[in-house]
């Protein structure tokens, strides 16, 4: 089992220096007949914007000036747009310079009437009709969950260490179960504002939580010394409420529809939860296939994945510690 964790900190510790692939936003709502107010909503690389514009279907037009401003490393532009009466009807939006980036774009047109017309764009299809679909996009919401928790490394490697500190499937089961209502919790508590925490020392001590289970793993705890190892729920459970908070930041860089803001959140969580669930699927059936091999591994080669999983966590509470500054 341990081979898997190896392979698996071995393709996580390359991605260490990279972003994590955050959404843009885009948002038009009909405020008069033929006239919008537009949220342009997209994420930051430092103090560097992406390349990327929304493009309007010809006979729209900007009212005023945009107002910018810069919010949870995102870059947030509000105006008015205003267009000819038919110059939307079946037309298409489309977001210039996302072809040459690696992020995707939640689209949603809210018409007067109150009708719902959204998708995502992503590089290789950087437009949508407004012909359709209708709907509150619940294929982009869930779509968004499962690729925040599949591009969240952080998560995965906290996950994948849970895995090795408990044996048999029904403690296994538990463990998951606990992590993922920990963090269902935290995830709308924070997303209805309910409870607020600032982002950055929330990621620091995400860090900090797989450093944890490195720890735990690197010194062989045993039942009668570690809580870890006694009982892995708990602490599952203790910090899934942090990594909670997580999940929420990713999606407060999106955004909820007002008029939608239950299932949207809905979908984002079980998009969380499928991705969280292939995670742990495919670390099984690497495990089961492994063991039918009779390769015997070297002591030595068993504990770098834990070293590796220690590195890594350590480098990103130091990372993350940096920026706090």
């Amino acid at each position: 089992m341990r081979w898997v964790l190896l392979v698996a900190t071995c393709l996580l510790a390359a991605s260490t220096l990279a972003h994590e692939v955050r959404p843009a936003y885009l948002e038009l709502t009909e405020t008069a007949p033929a006239e919008f107010q537009v949220t342009w909503k997209q994420p930051l690389l430092g103090d560097l914007r992406l390349p990327i514009d929304p493009v309007f279907p010809e006979g729209c037009a900007d009212v005023g000036t945009r107002r910018p401003e810069v919010a949870r490393a995102a870059l947030i532009e509000r105006w008015t747009l205003a267009c000819d009466a038919d110059s939307l009807e079946g037309a298409d939006i489309r977001i210039a310079g996302l072809s040459r980036t690696l992020t995707d774009v939640l689209v949603r047109v809210v018409s007067a009437d109150g009708s719902v017309v959204s998708g995502v764009l992503k590089p290789d299809a950087a437009s949508m009709s407004l012909a359709g679909p209708a709907g509150v996009a619940a294929p982009a919401y869930l779509l968004l969950g499962i690729e925040h928790l599949l591009f969240g490394f952080d998560h995965i490697l906290f996950v994948v260490g849970l895995m090795f500190l408990v044996s048999g499937i029904w403690p296994l089961i538990k463990t998951v179960t606990a992590f993922t209502l920990a963090h269902s919790i935290t995830l709308a508590l924070s997303t209805l504002g309910v409870v607020r925490l600032s982002q950055q020392p929330v990621e620091v001590l995400i860090a900090l939580s797989i450093l944890f289970l490195a720890v735990e793993l690197a010194r062989g705890a045993r039942a009668d010394t570690s809580t870890a190892v006694r009982a892995p729920w708990i602490v599952a459970f203790a910090f899934g409420l942090l990594h909670g908070f997580g999940f929420a930041g990713a999606l407060a860089d999106i955004g909820l529809p007002k008029d939608a803001a239950a299932i949207a959140l809905l979908l984002f969580n079980v998009g969380v939860e499928i991705g969280q669930l292939a995670i742990v699927a495919v670390v099984l059936a690497l495990v089961w296939a492994l063991r039918r091999t009779s390769v015997r591994v070297p002591r030595w080669i068993v504990r770098l994945p834990i070293y590796g999983i220690g590195t890594v966590s350590s480098y990103w509470a130091i990372s993350r510690l940096a920026a706090l500054g």
